[in-house]
């Protein structure tokens, strides 16, 4: 677990603070080893020979050796001998002339975690992080990849860790900049993170950014009442939404709201034809909004861009016991649920939307291994959220989360304490400095 802590340094914008290493998974210790020479103090030997220890040698002491990786023929230069050109040192001072259009595309490319160590360099980089050039080139890059946010509460205080997929490690954020009322995890979309709560008789709603520290409440909706919500950004528009749907409970027929944060108020759409809804889950998939029905038996569909519900009569697969809806890329539609009515012959499996006949597909089952090691009861209660073809699955009781890669058809472990707590709210989160919360 790596903590990122509040420092006492004051006038910035963005969370000052450090990267407290306190424990982290073996396969990441090079990794560190090799940031961590970003933030060392003292004179730097930054040759290339002495950082990364290239041997210069002549040919008579090289051995060719044939390899065929991956079933291509290729010939590799292995060579023995001791390296004989003395280290070259490269002058501090020109290279602290480095261009600052060269220097921020450079940090852009840094994973936004590691940002934070980076900061305590100089107070140029300090400040860096804050410049609009710097944002300008960190949107252009590729994202730092899927990772895994997890929210409690410990005697009311907020807490947030997040665990790297790409790194393989836990990070501690903190949260305590957000109001109290704040409880429920809505989600997440594009670097921002949405609650809602109940601030004493009042529901209300905020978006925040973890990584700088910002927060808004948005509007009062026209229906102020507790509801069913989901945010969605789009990062080419630099905007979001924020759906709500019907009442939490289901016993009331109110107007669908969505706000849009280009003008900042709630708009009424169509209401949602009266349904007996199965879950509360909801997914966002291509424009579309999923959620799964009892009677009339199937789906119903919002259009995000039209305002109007419909009904989609795909029939759930025989058994299902319980189900969720993920949403994927490239307008793909998930259903995960277990099948079976005794606890020794049910399984976990997933099915793909077919759009064009309407009907579920399945495309993979849970091994049993990972099935007993996730539910050791049939009646144990699990979650299940997904993001870019990516599933996870968490238990209650085991404090432990499965992770399915449905392109490589992977099934992989994810172990750590902040998957720990009876009352952890978890959703895939996208580290991002670039995202606005206006």
């Amino acid at each position: 677990m790596v903590e990122i802590a509040e420092s006492s340094e004051s006038g910035s914008g963005l969370l000052n603070s450090t990267l407290v290493k306190v424990g982290s998974l073996p396969e990441d210790d090079n990794f560190h080893r090799q940031v961590s020479s970003f933030g060392s103090s003292g004179s730097r030997n930054t040759s290339p020979l002495g950082r990364i220890g290239s041997r210069n040698t002549s040919p008579s002491r090289q051995k060719v050796v044939k390899t065929k990786p991956r079933g291509w023929d290729e010939e590799t230069v292995t060579t023995f001998a001791k390296a004989v050109q003395p280290d070259v040192q490269m002058e501090d001072n020109i290279w602290a002339m480095l261009p600052e259009d060269l220097l921020n595309e450079i940090l852009a490319r840094v994973p936004p975690f590691m940002i934070f160590r980076l900061r305590s360099v100089c107070k140029r980089w300090n400040s860096i992080l804050q410049d609009h050039s710097f944002l300008r080139f960190h949107s252009q890059v590729p994202s730092h990849g899927p990772c895994l946010l997890t929210f409690w509460k410990n005697s009311q205080t907020p807490q947030c860790s997040v665990f790297s997929l790409p790194l393989k490690q836990w990070f501690r954020i903190p949260f305590t900049f957000l109001p109290q009322w704040a409880f429920w995890l809505v989600g997440s979309s594009g670097g921002l993170v949405c609650f809602s709560g109940l601030d004493g008789l009042t529901f209300k709603t905020l978006v925040c950014n973890p990584l700088t520290q910002t927060w808004r409440t948005l509007p009062s909706m026209q229906y102020n009442q507790q509801r069913q919500l989901i945010m969605v950004v789009d990062r080419k528009d630099r905007s979001f939404k924020v759906i709500a749907t019907s009442d939490i409970y289901g016993d009331k027929s109110l107007p669908t709201e969505v706000y849009d944060s280009k003008i900042d108020k709630w708009s009424l759409h169509q209401t949602m034809p009266a349904v007996n809804l199965c879950s509360s889950k909801m997914a966002f998939c291509d424009s579309r909004l999923y959620l799964e029905t009892l009677s009339p038996l199937g789906l119903m569909m919002y259009r995000l861009d039209t305002g109007q519900w419909e009904h989609i009569p795909a029939k759930f697969p025989r058994s299902l016991l319980d189900g969720y809806l993920v949403a994927g890329t490239h307008k793909r539609l998930f259903l995960v649920g277990r099948i079976g009515l005794y606890s020794t012959l049910q399984s976990m499996r997933i099915w793909e939307l077919d759009h064009t006949k309407v009907v579920w597909v399945e495309i993979s089952r849970m091994p049993p291994r990972y099935f007993r090691a996730l539910l050791r009861l049939s009646a144990e209660r699990f979650e299940c959220f997904g993001q870019d073809n990516l599933i996870c699955f968490t238990s209650w009781n085991q404090g432990k989360g499965l992770l399915y890669d449905v392109d490589k058809k992977v099934w992989s472990w994810i172990a750590g304490c902040a998957l720990q707590s009876y009352n952890s709210q978890v959703c895939f989160y996208e580290p991002r400095f670039d995202a606005s919360i206006y």
